[in-house]
């Protein structure tokens, strides 16, 4: 793969960003397909309010109504097999979509099985914790980024947005968000390997923006620092 001269992979030169992946193996740095929520600001919930039939227990009217954080929560008296209702709990609402994905954390000790006796299985169950990329084109079906954004982002103004190319057959311009870290199921039916992972580099670059993204900044020796520098010599 080429990339342009103004993007953080060319401090690595851009073919040695992302490298073939044939293991079949999920480490830090693989490049993933899963489901991903769109992140609302405001969550969405629903609400058993009515039956389809009155006898039927296994379906019923539900309302969507946006989800805040002060409202009361109150057990619902209309009971739905498929939807069982706890205290202090709701039913979340939202769409999502397969999306490419960035494996940034999914090494975790094994739990001893003598310990999760009686628990159940998602008490404990392995996930992996995965950044989402989203398409940079527009169509009519994407809203997309606008280009002076998508160029800023380039340039590594915000750590929260990684600019890249994916490489995979279909593969697009895309901003990986890393301030959308979330996790997944580490079960092999909840994701597929894209055949591809990003070299050990270009993790250490990931890590590096993490750590201004969480941290507040970045070493002056770093990658990320020295892109930084280079880009403002070249665009002041």
């Amino acid at each position: 793969m080429t990339f342009p001269d103004d993007c953080l992979q060319s401090i690595v030169g851009g073919q040695n960003w992302w490298v073939n992946d044939t293991s079949q193996r999920v480490s830090r740095g693989t490049s993933l397909f899963a489901f991903a929520p769109h992140v609302d600001q405001l969550p969405y919930a629903f609400e058993p309010v009515g039956r389809t039939e009155a006898t039927r227990h296994d379906s019923a009217v539900v309302k969507v109504a946006p989800l805040k954080v002060d409202q009361p929560l109150k057990k619902t008296a209309l009971p739905v097999a498929a939807m069982p209702s706890y205290e202090g709990e709701v039913w979340a609402a939202y769409r999502a979509k397969k999306r490419p994905c960035l494996v940034v954390c999914c090494d975790h000790p094994t739990v001893d099985s003598n310990l999760t006796k009686g628990m159940p299985p998602k008490s404990t169950a392995p996930t992996m914790l995965v950044a989402p990329y989203y398409g940079v084109g527009r169509n009519g079906h994407r809203a997309g980024y606008r280009p002076e954004f998508v160029e800023r982002v380039r340039h590594c103004e915000y750590p929260q947005f990684v600019w890249d190319h994916l490489p995979f057959a279909g593969g697009e311009e895309s901003l990986l968000r890393l301030d959308h870290l979330q996790p997944i199921g580490a079960h092999y039916a909840a994701y597929k390997l894209s055949g591809f992972r990003l070299s050990d580099t270009a993790v250490e670059v990931i890590d590096e923006l993490l750590s201004w993204l969480v941290w507040g900044g970045v070493t002056p020796d770093s990658l990320v620092a020295m892109y930084r520098q280079e880009i403002e010599e070249l665009f002041k």
